[in-house]
């Protein structure tokens, strides 16, 4: 079996760079009454606020809208259409943002609402400008509040589960742990409410298909999810370089509880998450290719990022999000990366200033043409 292995650097969170936390419905809405479970939501905001004290960034997924807003519009617990739930969620979406801003702001922390959709991170523009929030909101010592578009998202644009978009949200934020907050407090080997035999496993190494077998199905009326979705998003997570643990969630403070030696699994990363992305980068088809001026060649060396100034020369078509070749004075191949332009605005902008921008386009832009984190160089020239 390939799942328990010895302790590992990977779990815990107390050398964690960026942590994402997932927070299922029934977390957060009493089943019964259908009304916030404001006390548990009061220990969670001061774990974040623990984890914030310590410099760790922190992003929140969290259900509950749709949940939430079941006791608002009083639709009860029976399955919903599309319309009741979309009608739920943009009533529940409003108390549970005023919920969040409230029991963080106490402990000094501003919060910021974003909300996906599938689409967001299947198009690569797209997701380039989620991600892009979403860093500017880090770095402004915000904690974001990422959900599911609920009150627009559609069997074809929706993930369907929170689990799986807080692993693409980790993906996307570059974290380095995921934490999904769940009603069991781990991956057991069968289903221990079903088999008295079944065993926690504390460490998942690599995810075999005998690990996907012994994932079930969700268990509760308000979550959509089940140990199936929380195995496919640590394979997400995991493949991108960040460790993922499935603990308890009920318990007042859950953090705290993980950190002091609570049940969980862990499942353990595949290399860092930036190594990961650029293996990524790396592997796409170029659209276009960007020729560079010297000042710009040495630039990139330096870790930096690739600005209009330091483009001499654009071919192809692409768009923004899409991967372009990067080639010094010479020709010679230096790498690529995700351009932040579509080639006619780089064309526009090449070997300007990025103060010039607007002038040159009409509307203001990023002042970089590919950011330093989607820009890989070959080793032969770094």
């Amino acid at each position: 079996m390939a799942a328990l292995s010895e302790p590992d650097a990977q779990t815990g969170l107390a050398n964690a760079r960026r942590v994402v936390i997932k927070i299922g419905s029934a977390l957060l809405v009493d089943r019964e009454t259908g009304s916030l479970r404001a006390d548990w939501l009061r220990g969670l905001a001061e774990d974040v606020a623990m984890l914030r004290a310590r410099g760790t960034d922190v992003v929140l997924v969290s259900s509950g809208s749709i949940a939430l807003g079941r006791g608002v519009l009083g639709l009860g617990l029976g399955v919903l259409s599309l319309e009741q739930s979309q009608a739920a969620a943009a009533t529940g979406q409003i108390g549970l943002a005023a919920a969040y801003a409230e029991v963080l702001g106490a402990h000094g922390l501003k919060v910021g609402q974003v909300l996906v959709t599938l689409e967001d991170s299947a198009n690569r523009r797209r997701y380039l400008n989620s991600r892009a929030t979403l860093d500017m909101l880090l770095s402004l010592g915000v904690v974001p509040i990422v959900n599911e578009n609920d009150t627009i998202a559609t069997d074809e644009i929706r993930y369907g589960d929170n689990d799986r978009l807080a692993a693409q949200v980790a993906v996307t934020v570059g974290a380095d742990r995921l934490v999904l907050l769940s009603d069991v407090d781990g991956l057991y080997t069968a289903n221990p409410m079903l088999d008295p035999a079944a065993v926690r496993l504390n460490e998942v190494a690599q995810i075999t298909p005998e690990i996907e077998a012994m994932a079930g199905d969700a268990g509760s009326g308000l979550s959509k999810g089940g140990m199936k979705t929380k195995v496919l998003a640590a394979k997400t997570a995991t493949s991108a370089g960040c460790a993922m643990a499935i603990t308890h969630g009920f318990q007042p403070r859950p953090i705290e509880a993980l950190e002091r030696g609570a049940n969980a699994t862990w499942f353990l990363a595949k290399g860092d998450p930036q190594t990961a992305r650029k293996g990524w980068i790396a592997s796409m088809k170029p659209k276009g290719k960007l020729g560079l001026d010297p000042g710009a060649v040495r630039a990139m060396r330096q870790g930096k990022s690739l600005l209009p100034a330091g483009v001499a020369r654009v071919d192809g078509r692409f768009g923004r999000g899409d991967p372009v070749e990067l080639t010094g004075p010479e020709g010679e191949v230096l790498g690529q990366g995700l351009t932040r332009y579509t080639s006619e605005e780089a064309r526009q902008i090449a070997g300007h200033r990025s103060d010039e921008i607007e002038a040159l386009l009409g509307y203001p832009g990023r002042a970089a043409l590919i950011h330093r984190d989607d820009l890989v160089m070959l080793s032969s020239v770094e």
